[in-house]
């Protein structure tokens, strides 16, 4: 199967800065695969060089089966993007934004009423397609921006922060409706974000630091990466339940805050054996409480920073370019 965005020492360099090291990875057909970079770590750059924004250096990437460099319009016809700015137009309603959008990306005449009253359907702004944009709220415009991003059938579908400044509850709202897309429009999803329990959502996460990918896995491999679970039991028998974990299991545990505290690969899996076990022993467990590595631990790890909600603002600055039709030459 063709992967969807497939790049291969991929490099990018200005003058003696060089922004991008040789970067190689896949996104799999209908993936939901998140890009994560502190500042300057060269996350913008490379998506640039996706979105046939930027001139490669050095190396080869192809979306859509189409070479971004010898194959420039092609990928730009197959893809979407959700810039993190707003960019509506917010004196005309839901449906004139989309019509325009439309025009731009030359969608069929035949298809534009069917497709422009799916995709508000899908994000559920169906009732709102003759209400003027500048009377949305901040979640209804980031909706009718994916749909607008969703009208032409992208193959693959580039979301910039898609919610970025937006309350807790409108952001799971968004992340419904990409998450439905998987299902419902098939799209492969390619996103940046600095939301840890947003990177959650993603199947797969690359983690990108000074030009270099430094981490690639699902979220659960990438937390597994960085330390085993931690498990707490609280129960009449300290002394006893620490042996017979070193018999049985060979873990060492300690007594912590008055819970045996130990540390073990999976947790939750390794939880329902030491229940059986403890049974036939008749050692009683009173309580159990399992803490596992977070994403911010995993990136903290791999880059020895945090992520900063500014963006490099030159990312945005990339994306505006394409949609006014320019980039590189």
């Amino acid at each position: 199967m063709t992967a969807a965005v497939s790049v291969r020492g991929l490099a990018k360099d200005y003058g003696e800065v060089k922004a991008v090291k040789g970067v190689e990875f896949d996104v799999a057909p209908g993936e939901t695969f998140g890009f994560l970079g502190p500042n300057g770590a060269g996350k913008t750059t490379t998506i640039g060089m996706l979105c046939t924004l930027v001139r490669p250096t050095a190396g080869s990437a192809s979306v859509a089966g189409y070479d971004v460099v010898r194959q420039r319009e092609d990928v730009r016809r197959s893809i979407g993007l959700v810039f993190q700015d707003p960019t509506l137009d917010s004196y005309l309603t839901a449906e004139q934004n989309l019509r325009f959008h439309a025009e731009l990306y030359g969608v069929p005449r035949a298809v534009v009423r069917t497709r422009l009253s799916a995709v508000l359907e899908l994000v559920g702004l169906a009732d709102k397609r003759k209400t003027e944009v500048r009377t949305f709220s901040g979640g209804m415009k980031r909706r009718l921006e994916i749909a607008r991003g969703l009208l032409h059938a992208p193959v693959v579908l580039f979301l910039d922060e898609p919610t970025i400044g937006l309350d807790p509850q409108t952001r799971r709202s968004i992340w419904e409706y990409i998450r439905s897309l998987k299902g419902t429009e098939g799209t492969t999803i390619f996103m940046t974000t600095h939301y840890m329990d947003e990177a959650e959502y993603c199947e797969r996460i690359g983690i990108i630091d000074k030009g270099q990918i430094v981490a690639m896995g699902t979220p659960e491999q990438l937390k597994a990466s960085v330390g085993k679970d931690r498990v707490q039991i609280l129960t009449d028998d300290s002394s006893r339940a620490i042996a017979e974990l070193k018999q049985h299991f060979d873990i060492e545990a300690a007594v912590h805050e008055g819970n045996v505290t130990f540390s073990v690969a999976g947790g939750a899996e390794f939880v329902p054996k030491l229940f059986a076990k403890f049974s036939e022993l008749q050692i009683p467990v009173r309580s159990v409480n399992v803490s596992r590595p977070s994403l911010d631990d995993v990136f903290l790890s791999y880059t020895g920073t945090t992520i900063r909600d500014a963006e490099a603002s030159g990312g945005n600055e990339f994306l505006r370019r394409m949609a006014g039709g320019r980039g590189f030459r």
